[in-house]
């Protein structure tokens, strides 16, 4: 497969080329100054400049792009539109790393994580601007997108065990009691769901979360 991952220099980023690449794929890392991944091919370029001829011919298009700032909150919604435009009829999948905070905790999906009274109120704008991001990617019916949530424990240098529970909309506890997961099993989730061949989660949000 052909596979971009954009903004690919961050630690997400990095990982899910590892993977990719491990596992045998052609992939080109979208980054803004020197590729720092192992990546076989660098696109050197901002998201905002991407064009539809940058992205053409890819299998699959991974948007691992993320704000932290209060002045750049607003972009994980215009980073996410631009990359629909320029992927709008087309056949390529665009797989978003999302976020936690979105995913519901009733059935009534009414209440989300972010609503808890143990959510860090220090990520409680970032929580809303990535779900701003997948309400707004919810009424994209022109692009193959699919939104895969972290489970609520998101650990960056956390072990790759190589298992996972897949999971749906609402956040989902393993046999411990736990939600958690490694960016490095979140990256062999993220390249199992590039790999699939059902259609079964286009214009869909998944989760994961560690076995």
């Amino acid at each position: 497969m052909k596979i971009a991952v954009v903004c690919a220099n961050g630690k997400a980023g990095k990982l899910i080329v590892k993977e990719a690449v491990d596992r045998g794929h052609d992939v080109t890392a979208v980054v803004r100054g020197e590729n720092q991944t192992v990546a076989q091919h660098t696109l050197v370029k901002d998201l905002f400049d991407l064009t539809s001829e940058d992205l053409a011919g890819f299998d699959a298009v991974v948007d691992a792009f993320g704000a932290w700032t209060p002045e750049t909150l607003s972009e994980h919604s215009t980073s996410l539109a631009h990359l629909c435009d320029i992927l709008s009829g087309t056949e390529t999948r665009l797989l978003v790393v999302g976020g936690a905070g979105s995913l519901y905790v009733n059935p009534e999906h009414t209440a989300v994580v972010a609503d808890g009274p143990e959510f860090p109120e220090a990520f409680k704008p970032l929580a809303a601007a990535q779900g701003k991001a997948l309400e707004e990617l919810r009424a994209r019916d022109d692009v193959r997108w699919t939104f895969i949530s972290p489970a609520a424990d998101f650990q960056a240098d956390g072990e790759r065990t190589g298992v996972y529970i897949l999971a749906g909309e609402e956040l989902r506890l393993n046999d411990a009691g736990e939600s958690v997961i490694s960016y490095a099993d979140y990256a062999i989730a993220m390249l199992d769901e590039a790999e699939r061949a059902s259609d079964a989660h286009i214009r869909q949000r998944i989760s994961v979360v560690r076995r």
